[in-house]
């Protein structure tokens, strides 16, 4: 029932990847080990949506150890690993300082083993490394050990030392929650020196009505007063926003364009969710239409949620100065495929990282979870969207920015802001 099972990965590439993996299986496994073998598995699918989790009752287990590693760290461009934050009670422990390896594993293959873990979609990883950035100790615990103990080696200042330290709860980390809304309104709009910077965190109109605004009336009103107030340079921040609602992404693109255009290609679904559509789910879904070996999703008129495979209308008062858009890796989802839209119809200048949603778009929607061996929990998406941009174009990838640039572990220590330095600096070179 995943329509996007083999778009990055081919059916005989994963045949043999399923059939390895069952080879490495000798004996009983316990849920922890069980989804070690099944995490990188499924990670092959190249498909940020589809996911296998821990039982609640296991995770619940985990979150009452003391066995995460007390450190945060910054992942460079090289896969170098440095400490950016440290949790233990060993003051001596270098902020900066260099990770060689972890109870006598070298760094360099508990990178690679952890990027081979994390769901994203295509090949790609600056959305695998922004994840590690944030939350190393806890990919380090499912997937590598848990341990009450690490002996870390690590290089300061042409020094090298090791560090015995004990693990933590996870009570002593900041939530993801709370890094992930690392905001005060969703929804951000300021003027300056004719420049206009728009922070879209999320495109979730849950979450966007949580905070008290309306997407729709917000983004009109930010848009008229780009038109009132003669503005002739945008900046839209839409770094760590993980998508939401896809009305809400395709009514903002449709603020960059002057005549109608095209958002998705089409929605597919597989020949058993095809069948599915009888009886009284007639009376939400019409038949797929079956087309060119697929199964494509037809406009229905109970929702709007396949209304964006039809040419879109532009909005009133369209914006058409100099936008500079900036991404990174946690671009994901609704958010990636509006970046690929602007993109790949040359209404933006993209800075940043590569966006972590796939270009061509993603495999969502509806998205059931079910209980597999050892209680663990899966998700599978069940349409494949296809977004309408050149097909041949970021193959597996995110959208690649017109003006690459990664901040430093001294950057990231100081939370200086490389990517909308950049962008202002581009727009005083204009």
């Amino acid at each position: 029932k995943h329509p996007g099972f083999y778009r990055y990965t081919t059916k005989k590439r994963f045949d043999f990847l399923i059939d390895s993996t069952t080879q490495t299986i000798n004996d009983s496994l316990t849920e922890l080990g069980f989804y070690r073998k099944l995490k990188p598995l499924y990670a092959q699918i190249g498909c940020l949506h589809t996911g296998v989790s821990l039982s609640k009752e296991y995770s619940n287990y985990l979150d009452n150890t003391t066995t995460l590693i007390p450190l945060e760290v910054f992942i460079t461009s090289e896969r170098r690993v440095f400490i950016t934050k440290c949790y233990s009670q060993n003051p001596t422990i270098p902020l900066k300082g260099e990770i060689v390896a972890i109870n006598k594993r070298p760094i360099s293959t508990i990178i690679s083993s952890l990027l081979k873990t994390i769901p994203m979609d295509g090949v790609n990883e600056t959305g695998k490394i922004l994840l590690l950035d944030h939350r190393f100790a806890f990919w380090y615990q499912t997937m590598i050990e848990a341990t009450e103990n690490f002996a870390i080696d690590v290089t300061s200042s042409g020094t090298d030392k090791t560090f015995n330290i004990n693990g933590v709860s996870k009570n002593v980390f900041p939530t993801m929650k709370s890094l992930e809304s690392d905001y005060k309104k969703p929804l951000e709009f300021q003027i300056k020196n004719n420049t206009a910077i728009l922070a879209i965190h999320t495109f979730s109109k849950t979450e966007i009505n949580l905070h008290g605004q309306n997407f729709k009336k917000f983004i009109t009103a930010t848009f008229k007063t780009l038109k009132d107030n003669k503005v002739e340079n945008l900046i839209i921040d839409l770094r760590n926003n993980g998508g939401g609602t896809d009305g809400n992404a395709a009514f903002f693109a449709s603020y960059f364009f002057d005549k109608q255009f095209r958002y998705w290609d089409r929605i597919e679904v597989t020949e058993a969710i095809s069948k599915e559509i009888k009886g009284l789910n007639r009376l939400f879904y019409k038949k797929p239409l079956h087309k060119d070996n697929s199964y494509r999703w037809r406009k229905m008129w109970l929702t709007s949620e396949f209304d964006y495979y039809e040419p879109q209308k532009p909005a009133k008062n369209n914006f058409a100065g100099k936008t500079f858009l900036l991404t990174n890796g946690l671009c994901m989802s609704s958010c990636s495929d509006v970046i690929a839209i602007l993109s790949d119809n040359k209404k933006v200048k993209v800075v940043g990282q590569e966006s972590g949603g796939g270009f061509q778009g993603n495999t969502s929607g509806i998205m059931p979870t079910t209980k597999i061996k050892a209680g663990l929990r899966v998700t599978i998406p069940l349409q494949k969207y296809t977004n309408a941009v050149d097909p041949n174009k970021n193959v597996g990838r995110g959208t690649i920015p017109d003006y690459q640039i990664t901040p430093t572990v001294e950057d990231w220590i100081r939370k200086e802001d490389v990517e909308m330095e950049l962008a202002l600096s581009k727009i005083k070179d204009l």
